[in-house]
């Protein structure tokens, strides 16, 4: 039953167009209760912060029953709040609070697998012939005991696992405690759209659907193909991983998806609900999220690995990665993001300086799509450098110390610098506060008219003071040099932006019919006669005269 107090927002079947979501990791927000661990009651305590940075939508990452072998993203039960997390009554309380700031909530759904304590599975694994038998996707070894084909794992290894209890494999695409679920089973899909039905019922206004083009693999099992040397790319796994050394082709991104989609889809329109997607693949991925939010009939919005991936997005490379948008579906919607839980944070992994990530703050509310935001990017966080000894992503221990893991993207938000937790908890926190983020903590920046955390807020509300910014059209890319250019919108509410991303002073001259905006961001203006000299990580915003 949903909440009789926790009213849905005003219906708004295009809020997600556009919105910025700011996306929470329970474990690493705010303890409430001195264990250490992050909770529920700890984002309703913390909402009135989220709400001053002028987001439109929480991202709740999974606080359902689980083992936590992968912290929540292997569920045990889809419609139980894990212990450690709270209560139902405690979920209720953040959708009730965060609508009454005016904040929607959405959360994280993980449909392509299970955790192996799953009931599901404890009753698919029983025998062959049990009602949840085909749950799961099972095969029978090849002749010589091998696994079935030569899929991998994107957390290392065989994506097959032996049960000598079914004395068959079962398809495992992350750790072996994930068996993944066989949605060409069409009880699988039922029971899933049941837990979606769940939820909304509850009042969420949204999911994040992990891994959401892992959903079907090809019914014949098929191997994959060896990629090539020069098209690998390690922004699904670390380059130590062979994952990368495979073409995916039949171990996810199969057509069957596409109306499974239309099914999710079909339950959120009369809530007004909407889904953001993770598109996992290196090679398609912008592709893919353009087959599965084009149409209108699929969901709402997906966000490849584009600004996710190692390589910082330069004027040519952003400039590219829109041009395939645009040949792939003109009608896609995309939300773009830098940093989350899964990667190393984006001031880290582009090697930014603080001018240089406020740039690309304000790029990112300039964009076409929506857009989510991670916990601790508006603060300038970097990537924690933790000991092996601290680490807890089975991942990071696998693979290290040539890939440390999500750990260092995940330690606990810093609210305040007077002690080692950072505010965050009155215990030992289950991962370590990085000391150099103390000095950026929410009340250090608060204090300060200069500090990264008002930039953000900053660059939302330029967002959604320019409409056109949220949901205008965007025309191609022009790059001359370090310096991408483009405009959102047409007419009068058109708004022209230049972005220099190199460190380089760069020089343009403006048509006329133009006035600067953007103050509040630092975005510079051109001179009386049009004449625009773009320093190093500077910004020009101009509307119509």
């Amino acid at each position: 039953m949903a909440q009789a107090n926790a009213p849905r927002l005003a219906a708004d079947p295009d809020w997600w167009r556009g919105a910025v979501i700011y996306q929470i990791y329970p474990r690493s927000y705010q303890d409430s209760n001195g264990d250490g661990i992050g909770d529920l009651r700890g984002i309703v305590q913390r909402l009135p912060y989220v709400a001053s940075l002028g987001v439109d939508a929480i991202w709740i990452s999974p606080f359902f029953t689980s083992p936590m072998r992968d912290f929540g993203y292997d569920v045990s039960d889809y419609c139980g709040i894990d212990p450690m997390f709270g209560t139902m009554a405690d979920f209720d309380d953040v959708v009730a609070t965060a609508h009454r700031l005016g904040v929607r909530v959405m959360i994280d759904l993980v449909l392509s697998h299970t955790s192996d304590q799953h009931p599901w599975f404890a009753e698919s694994r029983r025998d062959h012939t049990n009602p949840r038998a085909n749950w799961y996707v099972w095969a029978d070894a090849r002749p010589d005991g091998t696994p079935p084909n030569n899929w991998l794992s994107v957390f290392g290894g065989s994506a097959w696992a032996w049960d000598g209890k079914r004395m068959q494999y079962y398809l495992h695409n992350f750790l072996t405690s994930q068996p993944d679920l066989n949605l060409h089973e069409p009880a699988v899909q039922e029971a899933l759209l049941d837990v979606e039905r769940f939820w909304l019922a509850r009042g969420v206004d949204g999911f994040r659907l992990d891994t959401i083009n892992f959903y079907f693999a090809d019914k014949l099992l098929r191997d994959n193909p060896a990629l090539p040397p020069e098209r690998r790319n390690d922004s699904i796994a670390p380059s130590v991983n062979p994952y990368n050394w495979q073409e995916h082709i039949y171990s996810k991104n199969q057509p069957e998806n596409l109306d499974f989609l239309r099914r999710f889809r079909a339950e959120l329109e009369p809530c007004g609900a909407a889904a953001v997607g993770e598109v996992g693949d290196a090679q398609r991925g912008l592709e893919i999220m353009a087959e599965y939010t084009s149409g209108g009939d699929k969901v709402q919005m997906c966000y490849p690995f584009e600004l996710l991936q190692p390589t910082r997005a330069t004027a040519t490379l952003l400039a590219q990665a829109f041009d395939r948008l645009a040949a792939a579906a003109p009608d896609a919607w995309p939300c773009w993001s830098y940093s989350n839980h899964d990667t190393v944070r984006h001031v880290t992994r582009w090697g930014l300086s603080q001018d240089a990530a406020r740039a690309y703050a304000t790029l990112l509310m300039c964009l076409r799509g929506s857009v989510c935001l991670y916990q601790g990017e508006e603060l300038g966080l970097a990537e924690a450098d933790l000991a092996f000894d601290d680490l807890q992503d089975p991942y990071g221990i696998q693979f290290w110390p040539e890939f440390k893991g999500r750990d260092g993207c995940r330690t606990p938000m810093v609210w305040e610098p007077s002690n080692q937790a950072g505010g965050f908890s009155t215990g030992k926190p289950w991962l370590p506060v990085a000391p150099e983020h103390l000095a950026q903590s929410v009340a250090a920046q608060e204090a300060d008219s200069g500090a990264m955390l008002h930039h953000y807020r900053n660059a939302v509300a330029l967002r959604r003071d320019h409409p056109v910014l949220a949901q205008g059209a965007q025309s191609p890319m022009q790059v001359t040099g370090d310096v991408v250019q483009f405009t959102r919108g047409e007419g009068r509410d058109a708004i022209l932006c230049l972005f220099n991303l190199g460190g380089t002073a760069a020089q343009h001259d403006l048509p006329a019919g133009w006035r600067p905006i953007g103050a509040t961001v630092g975005a510079v203006a051109p001179d009386a006669d049009g004449h625009l000299v773009l320093g190093p990580w500077q910004t020009c915003l101009m509307t119509r005269i």
